[in-house]
């Protein structure tokens, strides 16, 4: 059974590759650039994840474990990672699908991330990230803390996302993208020629997380979609040699891995990308941030700021919103400052007088 979870991986992989989605990018476009476009198909698929994750358990199918809330750790760790994906260039699953490109400097980053994570997870530093996440406080969800059904925050959560929707498809009426022309005609084109909407990204990526709470669940893993942890088992595996930390989670990483690769084949955009020296330093620096904040934060972009969030959680939207604020932060540091710098230093014209 935990070959469906290589199957799912490269679904995944798949979509996230065509979609171009990745959190970095919608955290960081709503300070850069003022725009959401990625923002809200994230919420949405937030929201379609909630609305199947309670419906299954109503079932009876599965049986989520919403993670405790330490806060220290949770908001330290979630502005840390968010430092990290800023520098690494993409948030832990953009990593993995731009590897899958080619792109150097995410393998950079990869390799670290999960280093790392393996380091403060089941290595020398495990006790410490044990201690801190120790440090728990009051419940661990929304719904405990009103003493209602998890019906209520799903409805008023979809409630409010699909006013969202409705808005940001409103604002963009009318605007066009220019169209590519087909290398190939039918089903082929839709799926290896031209790029995929962010809305087709979100959807298809809250129909994953559900599937993957069947799937992982029927491996005889309790959980939905995660990657700091099988990232850090992959890590802890190749040094050990233990074969029960090769789960369907460390599958599903390596089916986003595969199916990044096989769409960037199939669109002709893999190719094998050198960063200079400094772009490979920075993305290693990300690599360690993000190992260290997901592993203290109890989870990345996809463990805590999609999965956690949907079980509404406060560990999820907690570090959802220190990750998007040390995102900010980075962004600023990173990219804003230096083209001030460059802006302030750079030398003024100089009028010569007409002959």
């Amino acid at each position: 059974m935990i070959l469906t979870g290589l199957l799912l991986g490269a679904v995944l992989g798949y979509v996230l590759q065509r979609s171009r989605f990745c959190v970095t990018g919608a955290f960081r476009d709503v300070y850069m650039a003022r725009s959401t476009r990625y923002l809200v198909p994230f919420l949405l698929a937030i929201a379609i994840q909630a609305i199947g994750v309670a419906a299954l358990t109503g079932l009876g199918v599965i049986s989520p474990d919403p993670a405790s809330f330490a806060p220290l750790a949770v908001i330290g760790g979630g502005l840390l990672f968010g430092i990290g994906i800023i520098m690494a260039g993409g948030c832990a699953t953009g990593t993995y699908y731009r590897a899958g490109e080619g792109l150097l400097g995410s393998w950079v980053a990869l390799i670290f991330y999960a280093l790392f994570a393996a380091v403060m997870k089941y290595g020398p530093l495990g006790s410490f990230t044990d201690a801190a996440r120790a440090r728990t406080v009051g419940d661990a969800t929304i719904q405990e803390t009103l003493g209602v059904s998890v019906w209520v925050p799903t409805v008023l959560f979809a409630g409010i996302v699909a006013g969202l929707v409705v808005w940001q498809v409103r604002r963009n009426a009318g605007r066009k993208q220019a169209a590519l022309p087909a290398r190939r005609t039918g089903i082929g084109h839709y799926l290896a020629d031209i790029p995929w909407s962010p809305w087709v990204g979100g959807v298809l990526l809250g129909l994953i997380a559900i599937a993957a709470w069947v799937l992982s669940t029927a491996a005889g893993r309790n959980g939905g979609l995660g990657i700091t942890t099988p990232s850090a088992k992959i890590v802890t595996f190749l040094t050990t040699g233990d074969v029960t930390l090769v789960d369907w989670s460390v599958m599903l990483v390596l089916g986003i891995l595969l199916g990044s690769f096989i769409a960037a084949k199939l669109s002709g955009e893999f190719r094998w990308r050198v960063p200079d020296a400094a772009t490979m330093l920075r993305s290693a620096g990300g690599g360690v941030a993000m190992g260290v904040g997901a592993a203290l934060a109890g989870g990345c972009t996809i463990g805590n700021s999609l999965v956690e969030t949907s079980l509404f959680s406060y560990q999820g939207w907690v570090s959802l919103i220190a990750i998007m604020l040390g995102t900010w932060g980075a962004a600023w540091f990173f990219l804003v400052r230096p083209q001030k710098i460059a802006a302030a230093n750079r030398p003024a014209a100089v009028l010569t007088p007409a002959a």
